[in-house]
């Protein structure tokens, strides 16, 4: 499927899982909590936890309204829509975006761990049990559906971790990475309000250092986890919130692995921070690199690089199909860790056009067949198909 001398690939395609995943797949000691899929909008990927439906979507309200679909997306998305985003629709839709290898991530689960652990804020919350047993459904079915794609060496999974039992999510990377996932799945916002840097995550970097798959971090939407990068409290509009949230939430993940010396105690692990652009990095890295040389013999004698240096030898970052923006990063950082996405099947997705935007863009040809495909099977360890 490479598009004349490129091969490509998507560091994390999407899914649509079915609204009836948890019913279908939960633990039967927790089917009685098992989250439940909503459908009341067009493509609706929300999902009911205990008394909390997510995203929380402010004004956009249900189908009466409508969605703000492009007119080409609402063809290019009938076939899969018709097949309910099955497996078969998931590979047809690589084929459209002359994908030779994809990282899949989800559409409800970016939010189905959205809500802080018990142990924080009590019953609202998620018992750490229950959160590990939404988690392995998930990863079960990631896993019949991989073999549904029927693309040995072309589609993998990225497992769903809850944090809100470290030491399970430790053990479920394990099962998973034994059955071909190629990734944790973890999402920015805070289970416990304990931030990223905390050694009461290490056991999570440790078992993916020593499994050799990289933590991967993807933001989502507007959730009850805190913070939930979104301004949601002030910004009640998807046009206004989204803006800030996924580049926000993977910033702060930057920030708690260079500067916070996550890469320090676990320095082979890859992080992957995913969906929220690449252009924010040199201007970050500018002020954590700073205030490093400012305040870090004080306040993280044991950070001994400067943050800069953590996330260029550790960390991967996704460009958007149009980001041309992105030209300075290459200027400042190089192209060793630049990932793409097509981020389909989502609404601000370029799909089926994703690819070609990407291709159109004014960088070198080295630099585009970099990240169509170098850094990604880098960073997720995929040869290239035969």
């Amino acid at each position: 499927m490479a598009v004349g001398e490129f091969r490509v690939a998507d560091s994390d395609m999407h899914v649509m899982e079915p609204a009836d995943l948890w019913q279908r797949y939960m633990d039967p000691s927790w089917e009685h909590a098992a989250p439940v899929g909503l459908s009341e909008i067009e493509r609706d990927i929300r999902v009911k936890v205990k008394n909390a439906v997510m995203l929380r979507l402010g004004r956009i309200r249900p189908r009466a309204q409508g969605r703000p679909w492009k007119a080409e997306q609402v063809s290019a998305f009938a076939h899969p829509q018709a097949r309910n985003w099955d497996a078969k629709s998931q590979v047809t839709a690589m084929d459209v975006e002359h994908l030779d290898s994809t990282v899949l991530f989800p559409s409800r689960g970016l939010f189905v761990l959205a809500l802080q652990s018990t142990e924080h804020v009590g019953p609202d919350g998620l018992e750490p049990d229950l959160a590990a047993a939404i988690a392995r459904a998930y990863n079960d079915w990631m896993a019949d559906f991989v073999r549904e794609c029927d693309a040995p060496g072309r589609v993998f999974g990225a497992a769903m971790l809850a944090p809100h039992d470290v030491h399970g999510a430790a053990e479920e990377l394990e099962r998973n990475v034994e059955r071909g996932f190629k990734a944790a799945f973890l999402t920015p916002g805070l289970v416990d309000n304990k931030p990223w840097h905390d050694p009461k995550y290490d056991p999570i970097w440790r078992a993916a250092e020593r499994l050799d798959v990289p933590v991967c971090f993807h933001g989502g939407g507007t959730t009850y986890l805190k913070p939930d990068f979104a301004f949601s409290e002030y910004l009640d509009r998807l046009m206004l919130w989204h803006a800030f949230n996924q580049p926000l939430g993977i910033m702060f993940v930057a920030t708690c692995f260079t500067a916070g010396g996550i890469l320090e105690r676990f320095p082979t692990l890859r992080v992957g921070l995913l969906e929220g652009n690449c252009s924010w990095a040199p201007f970050m890295l500018y002020r954590l690199d700073e205030h490093w040389e400012w305040m870090g013999k004080y306040e993280a004698p044991d950070v001994r690089l400067a943050p800069s240096e953590y996330f260029l030898r550790n960390c991967f970052v996704s460009c958007e199909a149009d980001e041309a923006v992105a030209r300075h990063y290459f200027e400042d950082f190089g192209d060793d860790n630049v990932l793409f996405s097509t981020d389909y099947p989502h609404a601000d997705s370029k799909y089926p056009n994703a690819t070609e935007t990407f291709l159109s863009l004014p960088f070198d040809t080295s630099t585009k067949r970099k990240v169509l495909w170098d850094n990604y099977a880098r960073l997720y360890k995929v040869p290239e198909p035969s």
